[in-house]
């Protein structure tokens, strides 16, 4: 039925109201519900509110300018015309937050019943941790402003395989903990206040020193209550808990009755803390790297990866297959490889899985040019990709970070907080390990690197790659994937090339083949095509000298022309030229002038691009001469590359070079160094270069370096590289050596240095013994200590099976002398031995008593004397027992001499017929030796001889041995030969010394005359070598025997004489300044705070500048001149003269008395810092220090702080421009450093200026920006 709506019974009750609008006279017909009751409702205001007005524009200005305290301005609000005043509420000191309880209490039920049975207080944990006391990653983010860098009074993440330290190894005192006597021991007058507050013990105190550990022990477990599982029906109940006291009144001493549970629900909430599991037991050593065969392909690679995070446009090789599948299965891996093998397409595919996992990723590189080529090539296919370097900062919240090393290394120690969501690092070029200077740099990052961080290092072929990927997963607790591949994508063939100009171009002979197979017959072929060319070129007379090097550029520019014509013919183009010379490198790009590389589209395209790059300089800076040359040899497609050459000059040749328009590069060693530059072909100028000391042959692995670079993939069947033989055809073993030696191994170049001792003494878990222990130097050393550590529980087992003897007791005594009579008569034989005597004495003939395990003063004759590495080798005719007449050895003698056996006084005699034995003996087997020869044996008779007769030399030894004359006469005892007046030096007299003190002790010994002294000596041996082994081992597992542990005491020494570190181990201010630097750390730190730099002043009206030069000063302004410049500079010691400098007025007050001022301040602080050094034990001495400082660069410096164009700055002799702006570079990053740390140590107008110093020095051509960052 449906529902019919009535109309209302009357008008009166119609829904209807009518509403006056505004004051026009407007009405509007308002209609209420239908089928309402009653009047529509009213409406207290207007439908569409009150009609618009317009407010007087200038109270809404005053309202919002004047009236509002957030739009006054933060400084300088004495002028505005309003202010208002902070009431002053003293008591808001004192609301603190609360602190966060340490520990808690945790009910304790019976498992069956669940009855509590009271509670336990215990620690919770990660409570109260901050940036600044924890290393936990479990601790909250620190300021947003510190999340990337981190800052310097942060502490790092716990690294992967350190134990964190339990509550026991905290108990146990350090070497820099002390206690504390809170009684006497407490300051009662704070530092710099005239008077304190005296604090007066209690009565009934009790006083007297309070350890750490006493402190440590209130942090234990403690029960407030309760009972113990041990307490069961039947049990024994403790006395709290026990029945109430017969006769006693009122409450019984046992607890009312508890609510027991009613529901299994209940009872299965109740929190129940399980003890945590035990860690994984570790890997055996052979599991810490795992090899992986990758020469076969792999098979079922999609079922086994069905959706892979990046994909390739090429398909990948079985090598970079068995990659992916272990970064996708979250293993860390080496990848050892031939330059040119796709190893890059490994670090794309972790990038790739960090994106995919909402993680990020961190590409480490060596050099900085290589970190801007990959931030180009990573951002094109990522997008989502930063760049961090010391001067440039792109993208910070990127999802990949591509930065140096060192950048890392900094964002570790100061905790920065993108290590919490990073997932893997990607570590280049790892075999820089082996660079002197800064291979210390990638062990420490390695080290320091949190336990959620996964690897993977990409390294050229290495011999030792197991070994290495033994100790980083040792060091981390990780297993890594070792991969490494033989083959080349591109095969080479190696020639050598002896032509000399047009005539003689085609003089190209393999020498090597694309299977590795040596020629033999290209090598004489080329040797003799050589020896033709140097016949014809020479005079028809004189001698001829083949091995001459053409010396004059006609030659130079015939050989290179021959070279490329020939290359060009053959379509070996482009070509990649290693000369190890910059002044080389520029020689031969100018020989080559004439010739023209470029067809006319490629020289358009080449000089637009040009023109389009250096668009960004000024005028001045465009007509540089580097920058013409450079544009004028780019035209005919040749390219330099090498130092000296601009930065930004450097990037336009790198660019044009991978895009084609340079054919022909001449560069140094650092073109191969990771920048990936493909060429068709290889030249070698030379095989022989200088590594700093000397000139040498090019390393096998720097050789595959190199020459890596030869053959594109997917472009080139085969690569091809060429071998200028300029002068005479180099050995072939030395080309044997370089073509088919093994690389270099990786070796540890780990050394200490101020800041890494300061960062890791900020953070007190951490020891600076840790990270020398974990270190890769001191692998092989503790890549047994596990088993060692067996080893240890062995001996103490064994140890405590031995029966107790007192050391002190007259067999202990009488034991550690006999030792000590054996050391110390070994040690003077063999300093008889390898004396000037010993050569005379102990000669063929010399008839001695020999000492051995076997002969126990056996008398014998020297046969030979033989010299040997490890010394003088004795081949000697022993006296012995018979042998069995089965054969075999005789058995060893009991080893407990008696003091006259000691004392040579009692030699061996056997029972019966006696033989002989030809034994090798050292100097250390002769007991002594006969002052005269034998007789009727002349010294030079037995020389050379294999043995005297056998009747006649047995018959003489024994008659020597019985100490009695021939049958028929008398005999004395065999006289020993007296060494002292042989061995004047006194290290030989004190320990004859010491020998004549013990003989005499050995007569006072009851002990011999027992009758089971031999049982109880051996016995006593042998617990005494138990002991000396498990002494011996202990002191391999522990801190002291580290390699570098007393030159960490030395250092450490230093820097607690400078006031850096104080007596507990605290690090100071000037610690976390010197900590803060990365050059000169010391020299810079004490300029700073001895206020050597506060004297900066502006110029003029300028910004204060950054190095002075001297107009028309006295003569003795000038450098010393073992202090100017010529050619590559220290730079080190640049900047911080120059921030010395800083110190004097400006240009207009500069005189030479202010300028050798200055210079000798710095000098004298050197000086100063090199003797501390020195006397607290290391190495470096104030002359080194002095040595490496360096005063070239200041009127370069000081000219372009000036505003003065690049071109007419005066640049030192031999210098080229790359090096001024890399010098510039270095000494704006140190501004940077001083600008932290002037603000460190409060010093606001110090950093204001070192700001300011370093806004002068970024202009132009020397602070132009990347063009791969554009």
């Amino acid at each position: 039925m449906e529902r019919i709506a009535l109309p209302p019974p009357s008008p009166r009750e119609l829904p209807l109201a009518l509403l006056e609008l505004g004051c026009a006279g407007t009405f509007e017909l308002v209609v209420g519900p239908p089928g309402g009751r009653g009047d529509p409702p009213t409406e207290p205001q207007l439908p569409l509110g009150v009609p618009p007005f317009a407010p007087p524009l200038v109270s809404e200005l005053e309202q919002q300018l004047l009236g509002s305290p957030e739009w006054l301005p933060p400084h300088q609000h004495e002028r505005a015309q309003r202010s208002w005043l902070r009431v002053p509420e003293p008591r808001n000191l004192f609301a603190l937050d609360p602190t966060p309880p340490l520990g808690g209490l945790r009910a304790q039920r019976d498992p069956k019943s669940g009855s509590l049975r009271g509670f336990i207080e215990e620690l919770l944990p990660n409570v109260g941790l901050s940036a600044k006391n924890s290393l936990s990653l479990r601790r909250p983010p620190g300021p947003p402003q510190e999340s990337l860098w981190g800052s310097s009074t942060t502490c790092p993440f716990w690294p992967a395989g350190l134990d964190e330290p339990s509550l026991e190894q905290l108990r146990i005192h350090g070497d820099e903990e002390e206690d504390v006597d809170f009684d006497t021991d407490l300051l009662v007058t704070p530092p710099g206040l005239q008077r304190g507050v005296e604090f007066k013990a209690s009565v009934g105190g009790r006083g007297g020193p309070l350890s750490l550990c006493s402190l440590l022990q209130t942090l234990d477990p403690f029960d407030l209550g309760g009972g113990s599982d041990d307490t069961e029906a039947g049990g024994e109940a403790p006395p709290e808990m026990g029945p109430p006291k017969a006769g006693g009144g009122g409450t019984p001493d046992t607890p009312p009755p508890l609510h027991r549970s009613g529901s299994v629900d209940e009872l299965l909430h109740q929190e129940v803390v399980e003890p945590p599991p035990a860690p994984p037991p570790a890997p055996p050593e052979d599991q810490w790297a795992v090899a992986i065969d990758t020469s076969g392909p792999m098979e079922d690679f999609e079922r086994l990866v069905p959706d892979p995070a990046f994909k390739w446009p090429f398909k990948p090789d079985p090598f970079q297959l068995w990659a992916v599948l272990c970064l996708e299965r979250g293993h860390s891996l080496l990848a050892a490889a031939h330059t040119s093998a796709g190893k890059t397409a490994i670090a794309e595919y972790a990038i790739a899985l960090a994106q995919r996992h909402m993680a990020r990723s961190i590409y480490t590189s060596p050099i900085k040019a290589l970190s801007n080529q990959k931030f180009r090539d990573f951002r094109g296919t990522f997008g989502s990709v930063g760049l961090l370097t010391g001067d440039v900062q792109l993208h910070p919240e990127a999802s990949c970070l591509v930065m140096t090393t060192e950048i890392l290394r900094s964002m570790l120690y100061n905790g920065s907080d993108v290590i919490r969501d990073l997932e893997w690092v990607i570590f280049d070029e790892v075999h820089y390990i082996n660079d002197a200077e800064r291979g210390v740099v990638w062990e420490e990052v390695l080290i320091m690197l949190p336990e959620h961080v996964k690897l993977v290092l990409l390294s050229a072929t290495i011999p030792n790659a197991m070994e290495f990927a033994q100790w980083v997963g040792r060091t981390k607790r990780r297993c890594l994937r070792v991969l490494s591949t033989p083959r080349r994508p591109v095969p080479l063939q190696h020639f050598l090339y002896t032509g000399g100009g047009a005539r003689s171009r085609e003089q190209l002979f393999l020498l090597l083949d694309a299977h590795g197979t040596l020629s033999t017959q290209g090598y004489y072929a080329a040797v003799e095509a050589k020896k033709q060319q140097s016949s014809k070129s020479g005079p028809n007379f004189g001698a001829k000298n083949p091995t001459m090097a053409p010396s004059t550029p006609g030659q130079e520019r015939g050989m290179w022309l021959a070279l490329l014509g020939l290359l060009r013919e053959r379509e070996l183009l482009p070509v990649v030229a290693f000369t190890f010379s910059r002044s080389r490198c520029d020689e031969h790009a100018a020989a080559i002038g004439p010739m023209d590389l470029l067809s006319p589209a490629e020289k358009l395209r080449s000089r637009l691009f040009f023109q389009r790059c250096i668009a960004r300089l000024r005028g001045p800076d465009r007509r540089l001469p580097q920058v013409v040359a450079i544009g004028e040899l780019l035209q005919r497609g040749v390219g330099v590359h090498h130092g000296g050459v601009l930065p930004l000059l450097k990037e336009v040749v790198e660019m044009l070079f991978s895009q084609g328009l340079v054919k022909v590069l001449f560069a140094t060693e650092t073109f191969a160094m990771g920048l990936n530059m493909p060429a068709r072909t290889v030249v070698f100028d030379s095989i022989r270069k200088h590594d700093g000391n000397n000139f040498r042959d090019l390393l096998p692995g720097e050789y595959i370096q190199m020459s890596g670079r030869a053959g594109r993939r997917g472009l080139d069947a085969m690569g091809t590289v060429i071998l200028l033989c300029r002068s005479a055809v180099p050995d072939l073993p030395d080309l044997h050596r370089m073509l088919l030696g093994r690389p270099t191994r990786l070796q540890s170049q780990f050394r200490l240095t101020y800041p890494m001792i300061l960062n890791l003494l900020r953070a007190q878990e951490l020891r600076v013994q840790d990270l020398l222990r974990r270190s890769y130097a001191e692998f092989p050393l503790r890549r047994e200590q596990e088993a060692q550590a067996r080893r240890v529980a062995e001996l103490q087992g064994a140890l405590s099976a031995q029966p107790e003897v007192d050391p002190g007791s007259d067999i202990g005594r009488y034991h550690e002398a006999v030792g000590a009579l054996r050391r110390d008569r070994k040690e003077l034989m063999r300093r008889l031995a390898d004396s000037v005597s010993g050569l005379r004495v102990l000669g063929p003939g010399r008839v001695l008593v020999v000492s051995t395990r076997r002969h126990r003063n056996a008398v014998g004759v020297i046969l030979q004397v033989t010299p040997s590495p490890s010394g003088r080798t004795f081949t000697t005719l022993v006296l012995t027992e018979k042998p069995p007449e089965g054969g075999g050895e005789p058995p060893d003698p009991p080893d407990a001499p008696l003091p006259e056996e000691l004392l040579l006084t009692r030699l061996f005699l056997p029972d019966g017929p006696c033989g002989h034995a030809v034994e090798q003996l050292q100097a250390e087997d002769i007991g002594g030796g006969h002052d005269q020869d034998p007789e009727g044996e002349p010294r030079n008779a037995a020389a050379g001889a294999a043995a005297p007769p056998a009747a006649q030399g047995q018959a003489s030894l024994g008659r020597r041995a019985a100490g009695a004359a021939p049958p028929g006469g008398g005999g004395s005892p065999l006289p020993l030969l007296d060494p002292i007046p042989l061995l004047r030096d006194p290290q030989s007299l004190e320990a004859a010394a010491r020998i004549r003190e013990l003989s005499a002790q050995l007569g006072t010994f009851q002990c011999v005359h027992r009758p089971r002294f031999q049982q109880e000596y051996e016995q006593f041996g042998m617990r005494r070598a138990l002991q000396e082994q498990l002494e011996q081992l202990r002191f391999q597992l522990s801190d002291q025997s580290l390699l570098l542990l007393p030159e960490y005491h030395q250092r450490l020494a230093v820097l607690r004489a400078l006031g850096y570190v104080s007596a507990g181990g605290a690090v100071a201010l000037g610690g976390r300044v010197a900590a803060a630097l990365s050059t000169q750390e010391l020299l810079v730190t004490e300029l700073l705070l001895g206020n050597a730099l506060a004297p900066l002043s502006p110029e003029g009206e300028r910004q204060p500048l950054v190095v002075p030069r001297e107009r028309g000063g006295a003569a003795a302004a000038r450098p010393p001149p073992h202090q100017r410049c010529t050619g590559e500079v220290g730079f080190s010691g640049v900047q911080c003269v120059s921030m010395v400098s800083m110190g004097i007025n400006g240009v207009n007050g500069v005189n030479g008395y202010q300028w050798c001022q200055a210079v000798q301040h710095l000098v004298a602080v050197a000086q100063r810092l090199g003797r501390l050094q020195q006397e607290c034990g290391l190495s470096t001495s104030a002359e080194d220090l002095e040595q490496e400082l360096s005063f070239g660069f200041m009127e370069v410096v000081f000219e372009w702080a000036r505003g003065v164009p690049f071109a007419s700055i005066p640049r030192p002799p031999g210098v080229q421009e790359g090096s001024v702006v890399r010098c510039m570079q270095r000494l704006e990053e140190l501004c940077r450093e001083l600008r932290h740390a002037a603000r460190m140590v409060g010093e606001p107008a110090l950093g204001a200026k070192m700001e300011a110093a370093s806004t002068l020095l970024r202009r132009d051509i020397v602070f132009a920006a990347s063009l791969y960052t554009q």
